[in-house]
């Protein structure tokens, strides 16, 4: 499975993207970038792909928007995650309600314990 890098605007625009807020960070994951409340991550990049977390309801409803879909890699696509169109890059406004809907599913969550790394 190949993973997709993504360039340096990509990273700018997620950046730009992800809120600012107690306990939010930016880490990096695999290559790419993932959104984290509380030790869960709500938000990720992949290539250029932006994909935020959703409860069922919201996830059906932004799937319904064209131009998103599954993301992730296409032969293990994320399960709950859905990728904003890549439309909305000229109108970021669009993906801020999304991103606070997935910010807000993921801060009620329980903290994530960090875990020891194995060697």
């Amino acid at each position: 499975m190949k993973v997709p890098r993504p360039s340096q605007d990509d990273k700018a625009y997620f950046l730009a993207l992800v809120p600012n807020g107690p306990n939010i960070e930016v880490k990096p994951m695999f290559g790419n970038l993932g959104a984290f409340v509380n030790g869960n991550m709500f938000m990720g990049l992949l290539g250029c792909d932006v994909g935020v977390k959703l409860e069922a309801a919201d996830l059906a409803r932004l799937v319904a928007e064209p131009g998103a879909g599954p993301f992730g890699p296409a032969e293990r696509p994320m399960a709950g995650y859905v990728t904003i169109p890549s439309s909305w890059r000229a109108r970021p406004e669009k993906a801020t309600p999304w991103i606070a809907k997935a910010l807000a599913r993921s801060a009620a969550l329980p903290t994530k314990q960090a875990t020891a790394r194995r060697r």
